[in-house]
This record gives C-alpha cells, sequence and structure tokens, in this order.
C-alpha cells in the first residue's frame, strides 16, 4: 500500500508546467528623461570645412591600417561550438531467458523527461507504460539464492525474516536497474510495534489494510498487521506481501511511482481514472512481487515450493473484493498479474500501465 507525501502537490519529482511564451517583457517604471536644449547653430561654412578635414583623416587612417594588417587569407571567428554536446550510451540489458510478449498500446503516454536533480549521475525516469524498463520482452530478475531464517511468528524473528528477505530484493532489484542507469538506493526498513505509526505520508492505523506499509523510501511493516493469527506458519504469503510494497520501491526508484502520483493527482484522487491509474500502479507492484519469488524459488536457498504454491494461491484472497475498495484491482486480477510475474519472470509481463482497462478493474 503507497499513500502520495503528506502535503505534497504535486508529488515529490513531478514535472512543472513549462513558462508561458510569449507574455511582453517586463516594463521599467522611473522618473521621465529630461533632455537638454539644442546647442546654438554654426556657420554653413565652418560646417563644410570640419567636415572635409574629418573626411581626409579618416580616409589616411584606413590605408596605414591596411598596409600594416594586409594577410593572403581571410578569417572568420569561430561562432559554433567547439565540441559535440555528449550523447548518452544505451544501457546494457540485463540478462534473461526465453521470451515473452509485452502488452499494447500505452493508454498514459508520458514524456521522455527525467526527475530534475542538481546532481548529475543516474536519475528517475518520469515514464509509464513507455518506461525503458519495461520495453525488453527478454529482461527479467536472475534466478538466485535466497536464504531466509525459519519463519517464527513473534516481533523478533518476523524483523529477522524480512531483514534477510530485504537484503535479497536489493541484490534482485539492485542490479536490474543499475542497469538501466537509475538511481538505486535500498529502502529504509521499519518495524513499528503500536497500534499507528508515523510516516512522511502522514500517521497510518495498523489494520487488515496495513499488513506492510511504503511511504518515501521507508518500508513499514507492523508486526501486528501481519494477522500471525489467520495465516500462521506460512512464510510465503508474507514474503510476497514483503515483495509487493518493495515492488512500490522499484516503481519510486525508477520514476514510475512519481510519474502515476501525478496522473492521479491530475485526474482527481477519487475519480474513475485517478482510481484506475492506482489500481495499476498497486497491480503492478503485484507482478513484480510474482517476479521476485518465481526468480528465487527452488534455487537451493530457502524460498521453497511449498512458499511459491502458497503464496500463488493466497493472491487471490486479496484485492478491492476483500477490502471493499476500488484501488487495488480485483481479487481476480490482483491473483492474475502476480502470476504472471511469477510464471515468466518477465518484466514486459508487468506492463500494466499499457494494459487495457478491462485488465485493471
Amino acid at each position: 500500500m503507497t499513500q502520495p507525501p503528506h502535503g505534497q502537490w504535486p508529488p515529490r519529482g513531478a514535472v512543472q508546467p513549462p513558462p508561458v511564451h510569449g507574455q511582453p517583457p517586463a516594463q521599467w517604471h522611473g522618473a521621465p528623461h529630461h533632455f537638454p536644449p539644442p546647442p546654438p547653430r554654426r556657420s554653413v561654412g565652418a560646417i563644410v570645412g570640419i567636415c572635409l578635414g574629418a573626411v581626409a583623416v579618416l580616409v589616411l587612417g584606413l590605408v596605414a591600417i591596411v598596409s600594416l594588417n594586409r594577410d593572403d587569407s581571410d578569417h572568420v571567428a569561430n561562432a559554433g561550438y567547439s565540441t559535440l554536446p555528449n550523447t548518452p550510451s544505451q544501457a546494457g540489458l540485463p540478462p534473461s531467458g526465453s521470451s515473452s510478449p509485452s502488452s499494447s498500446t500505452n493508454p498514459f503516454p508520458s514524456s521522455p523527461t527525467k526527475a530534475p536533480s542538481s546532481s548529475s549521475g543516474p536519475q528517475k525516469i518520469l515514464k509509464l507504460g513507455d518506461h525503458p524498463i519495461l520495453q525488453d520482452p527478454n529482461a527479467g530478475l536472475q534466478n538466485r539464492v535466497c536464504t531466509l531464517p525459519q519463519w517464527q511468528s513473534s516481533q523478533q524473528a518476523a524483523e529477522a525474516f524480512f531483514t534477510a528477505a530485504g537484503k535479497c530484493l536489493d541484490n534482485a532489484w539492485g542490479p536490474f536497474l543499475e542497469a538501466y542507469d537509475l538511481p538505486f538506493t535500498p529502502p529504509a526498513l521499519h518495524f513499528p510495534t503500536g497500534a499507528s505509526f508515523e510516516t512522511e505520508c502522514g500517521t497510518i492505523q495498523v489494520g487488515i489494510a496495513t499488513a506492510a506499509y511504503y511511504c518515501e523510501n521507508n518500508l513499514y511493516v507492523p508486526f501486528r498487521g501481519l494477522q500471525t493469527d489467520q495465516y500462521g506458519n506460512n512464510p510465503g504469503v508474507y514474503l510476497a506481501l514483503f515483495a509487493h510494497e518493495y515492488g512500490h520501491h522499484v516503481q519510486e526508484v525508477a520514476g514510475l511511482m512519481d510519474a502515476a502520483w501525478q496522473k492521479i493527482y491530475d485526474a482527481g484522487q477519487n475519480s474513475p481514472a485517478g482510481l484506475e491509474m492506482s489500481r495499476r500502479k498497486e497491480l503492478q507492484a503485484q507482478c513484480f512481487s510474482g517476479m521476485f519469488l518465481g526468480a528465487h524459488v527452488d534455487q537451493g536457498g530457502t524460498v521453497s515450493r511449498d512458499m511459491y504454491n502458497k503464496a500463488w494461491n493466497d493472491q487471490e484472497t486479496r484485492g478491492d473484493n476483500t477490502s471493499r475498495s476500488q484501488d487495488h484491482g480485483t481479487n481476480a486480477h490482483y491473483a492474475s498479474w502476480w502470476r504472471a510475474g511469477a510464471s515468466n519472470n518477465r518484466i514486459a509481463d508487468c506492463n500494466t500501465f499499457s494494459a487495457p482497462s478491462s485488465a485493471v478493474s
């Protein structure tokens, strides 16, 4: 679950409108000018004599200058750039396996721009369906070993489990994003223990909807929101939920999050278009979560086939049908997008921003 930064409009990193062209120039205001009276007139003969003398002096001066500076060739000052601007090189794409088709036309086009920054180096790219990370049908996460401590339903054990899971997610997504020259940094993990906790997005109440929460490069996992009395010893369920919130961090680092929130703000957060954009954002995080588990299951670590299967089946229990909201997607779509990521591990299959509206209801 994510919320916009509290009190920010538009969201941090959003593109501001350009200045209006064609405005009249600013006018100077001050005291009026006063001109002195003209000098007395001279006689015609005196004026003619002065003019002839001046012309003679000018001609002699020009002849002297030409004779001193004569050369066999003409020289023109360089009026252009001495070097061409640097052009960015194409970033190397992450290694991948077999191909799978990507989504079709993008109903939410955005300009190819990067987030404004005062420093050089990698920057977010504020794009949606046409974002560079979503274009290669062969790109996915590398298969890696992820070793997690045994799950126990306690505050201390859960913190150890999610801390280790965070390292696995860093190792999975970090190299992928850096391959596209994006400014990856791991999110800060927090484990609040109270009935509510403070974030840059405001005060968050712990409940069914906040088993985990992401806001502005911070990932919160309140143990009281995990509902361990209901889910018991099912680490695959908790891992998929954690990977979903980490998927929002992937969106944040890439620039997808800022671009999506700009669309939501423009449309109105509770408008049909704003709610649809929110669903596209959430369903993409679902797909990213599936990619992570699909890339790490049966690789020799502790992400077992049993964890994977239980996470697969659990997705049908989550979504707007359960929460009675309209901003995350139906339970069926919540499951289908997670399974698309888990089955093929292809990020192009997670392009919810280019999917038809019928696939993100």
